[in-house]
């Protein structure tokens, strides 16, 4: 049996996540989410891209909006702003229940991996989440307001500052998780989807992690990424915003640069060409609205992998 894995951010990730997982069988499919967004509040571990891969495979993500749970509720925070706690991180009734379960298990000694694992099959998630290591690594920014951790540069401030640079604090004593080690040293592995996630704060603290880059530079499997820009504009969240303050200019091209010591093959919309030498490039409509647009995407993404594993 054919196996893939994902990588993968938040919300734009879990659009293709959840196209795959409807395109794939239960066991052919491994998601590996960015922890880097982790972080302690209010006496919470909270893992927002894990937890919205989780809602969304587990078909309990807010419709509309991409993340936190359906039909939610704030009474809990409406009392936490009352007494006079931070509120500036939306938390729902719902996903606090979430939180509440991790942090417990964590206490326990069980590992993120297993914690999560644990989630999702509880949701009925029915195919593998893992965290991209069980290692603590934060996405740190240097701006012009000074270092902010991830968090609060993207919800407290909105995206505000003008950012100088990317840090991984402790990458560099992280490991792989098992999920991730194992699913790029499984010989049925058919091929691997980098998700159009924000290069530099999604997928970056993957890539951050010791060995990552070699290892997908000599899998054996097709390395296939998604474009998560569309006529120099980003599909979701801040990448163009943050590419050209960083001194990038926010193109597809530009991305693909970026991976381009792994990758194999490269989606993009036909307004964006791309050429790099020893990439695969093809061109077609990336952007997903609809259930149809995801799994159309999954099964061109798996498509291509099946091509490319196909020339010498």
């Amino acid at each position: 049996m054919k196996r893939y894995l994902a990588l993968c951010g938040g919300v734009g990730g879990a659009k293709l996540a959840l196209g795959l997982a409807h395109v794939l069988a239960p066991g052919q499919l491994t998601v590996v989410v960015n922890t880097g967004d982790d972080f302690e509040h209010l006496g919470l571990s909270i893992s927002p891209d894990l937890d919205t891969v989780t809602y969304t495979l587990a078909g309990l993500v807010q419709p509309g909006q991409g993340w936190g749970r359906d039909e939610e509720s704030f009474a809990a925070l409406d009392t936490v702003g009352r007494l006079g706690g931070d509120t500036w991180f939306r938390l729902g009734d719902k996903d606090i229940g979430l939180h509440l379960v991790r942090r417990t298990l964590l206490g326990e000694g069980l590992s993120l991996s297993a914690v999560t694992d644990r989630i999702a099959r509880r949701l009925g998630v029915a195919h593998a989440i893992a965290p991209m290591s069980d290692g603590a690594v934060r996405t740190l920014l240097d701006t012009d307001a000074g270092p902010l951790s991830f968090q609060h540069y993207f919800v407290r401030e909105r995206c505000a500052p003008v950012v100088t640079g990317v840090r991984y604090a402790g990458a560099e004593h992280a490991r792989p998780s098992p999920a991730l080690a194992a699913a790029l040293a499984d010989p049925a592995l058919a091929g691997i989807v980098v998700c159009p996630s924000n290069p530099y704060l999604s997928i970056g603290p993957i890539l951050a992690l010791p060995g990552v880059r070699r290892l997908l530079a000599g899998a054996a499997a097709p390395v296939v990424a998604v474009a998560p820009i569309v006529g120099r504009r980003a599909i979701k969240g801040p990448t163009a915003k943050l590419m050209r303050e960083l001194g990038v200019e926010p193109t597809a091209a530009a991305v693909a640069a970026h991976y381009a010591d792994f990758l194999d093959g490269y989606l993009v919309d036909p307004a964006d060409p791309v050429e790099l030498p020893g990439v695969a490039v093809a061109a077609g409509d990336i952007v997903m609205n609809t259930l149809a647009d995801k799994t159309a995407l999954a099964r061109r993404c798996l498509d291509f992998c099946d091509e490319l594993a196909g020339r010498p």
